[in-house]
């Protein structure tokens, strides 16, 4: 028998011995496919474990991916966020406003030089979500008009500035301030971490514009709350020579203020609290907020008016707001004497006067806790309400008398009235006359002649006319 035989033989043999399967498992018939087929056929993977293993392994990936976004976005941009209680929140929107519109019309230096500004431009997307703002303004004339402007809307614009594109995004909270019933706003000014300077040149340019806003303006602002609001709109700065005080005083008062703000090293090297307080006194009508507000636009300054008879004023309020006064702005405290009278008597509300104690209007002009690098002014009609504590240096460092108008005050307001029509200044003549003989020097205010001037523009002998119905009011009074 030929050995191939013997071998098959030995070979059915030995299957018959230990037995052979009909049919061989599927796994052992057809050959190993891929990982995936391998996986779903695993009994273990199909019941739940290999899911769970694929979930974790999405939640690392989307970590990671948002990890990496993050991280190119901190290496690659650079944002600067503004909140609406900031002074610079205005200034930004009507910054937006005005280089948009020069942009548009081709008036940006640098940004649309050459092809590629050029193109840049034809595809930087406008502000088309505009939000309308209107402010009265008050003619010299006495008339008024609305002036409206443009200021970008809620959601997100793109504006190129020197070459570099900044995504703006408004945002409006849906919690309110409580104090002004506004609600919270931001704005969030993003660009590439590469130019990221530009935030400081924008920001500059900025603020003056809103400075040239503001030229030849006294910003009015009023206690509102714990914050100092800006009370309607800026007035129009009044020339100092409007206002006429006795030969000398206003000239002095200017001077002595003058030197209080060119000596701020010299207060801080001696450790003497850098503040001043003035006090002016004397009858209604005398010109005492009059000079304060031209004062103010003499030295560029704003006021602050805050009037301590005030209902629901407290003594942390009142502390809390002269320590936050803001720059360059004078704080003016009128009718100081009212403060302090009948308090004891409470109407049907249950109020009794003001809050503001005397102990806490003191510690707040001159306390531990007052704040420095402050103007102080005080008026009243009635210094003798006023206590000796009030008044004392350190507190009030020059009281000033405005009484009625004297012989010097009557002639330089006739000069601003009537000095281009009386060359010869013989209406000037009469009228002084008239004032003397119906003894009227120190007996009327100088609002009640400006009153007789304004009654007769451009009338000099109806000015003269009218000192007898004016000396009539003024023996009734008396």
């Amino acid at each position: 028998m030929p050995p191939s035989q013997d071998n098959n033989s030995s070979v059915q043999q030995l299957l018959e011995t230990h037995g052979v399967p009909d049919k061989l498992p599927t796994s052992q018939v057809k050959p190993s496919g891929s990982i995936l087929d391998q996986l779903t056929g695993n009994p273990f993977f199909t019941a739940g474990f290999g899911l769970a293993i694929i979930a974790a392994a999405a939640a690392t990936g989307q970590r990671a991916l948002r990890y990496g976004a993050d991280l190119l976005y901190r290496r690659m941009l650079v944002d600067v966020e503004i909140t609406r209680n900031d002074e610079a929140y205005g200034w930004i929107l009507h910054w937006i406003s005005a280089h948009h519109k020069a942009q548009t019309a081709g008036i940006v230096k640098g940004n649309n030089s050459g092809f590629v500004g050029k193109l840049a431009t034809k595809f930087t997307p406008g502000l088309h979500h505009l939000q309308f703002q209107s402010a009265k303004v008050r003619l010299p004339d006495g008339s008024t008009k609305t002036n409206f402007s443009l200021v970008p809307g809620l959601g997100r614009h793109i504006l190129r500035y020197r070459n570099a594109f900044i995504s703006i995004n408004r945002q409006r909270e849906k919690s309110f301030d409580l104090a002004t019933g506004t609600p919270f706003e931001t704005i969030s000014l993003t660009t590439l971490y590469a130019h990221r300077n530009v935030f400081t040149d924008l920001f500059q340019e900025a603020q003056v514009l809103a400075r040239k806003s503001q030229e030849g303006k006294t910003t009015m602002f009023t206690a509102w709350g714990t914050e100092w609001k800006p009370f309607g709109e800026p007035k129009r700065k009044r020339p100092i020579d409007s206002v006429v005080l006795e030969e000398g005083m206003k000239e002095h008062i200017l001077k002595d203020v003058q030197s209080f703000l060119d000596s701020r090293t010299w207060y801080l090297d001696r450790g003497i609290p850098y503040r001043r307080g003035y006090l002016l006194h004397g009858p209604p009508g005398t010109g005492k907020s009059s000079f304060i507000q031209a004062l103010a636009g003499e030295l560029d300054f704003n006021i602050a008016i805050l009037n301590v008879s005030e209902r629901g004023l407290t003594d942390d309020r009142l502390a809390h707001l002269l320590g936050k006064v803001p720059s360059r702005t004078m704080v003016l405290l009128e009718d100081a004497d009212a403060a302090f009278v009948n308090r004891k008597q409470s109407d049907s509300e249950g109020y009794s006067g003001a809050t503001v104690t005397f102990s806490g209007l003191l510690n707040a002009l001159d306390g531990v806790a007052s704040s420095e690098e402050r103007l102080v002014f005080l008026t009243t009609n009635h210094i003798e309400r006023l206590d000796d504590a009030l008044i004392r240096p350190g507190r009030i460092d020059m009281s000033l008398r405005l009484g009625n108008a004297k012989e010097y005050q009557i002639s330089r307001l006739w000069d601003r009235f009537y000095g281009e029509i009386d060359g010869q200044e013989q209406g000037k003549v009469q009228f002084m006359q008239a004032i003397k003989d119906f003894g009227l020097v120190g007996k009327i205010s100088t609002a009640a002649l400006q009153g007789l001037f304004l009654y007769n523009k451009s009338d000099t002998q109806g000015a003269v006319r009218s000192v007898a119905a004016l000396a009539e009011v003024v023996y009734k009074k008396s």
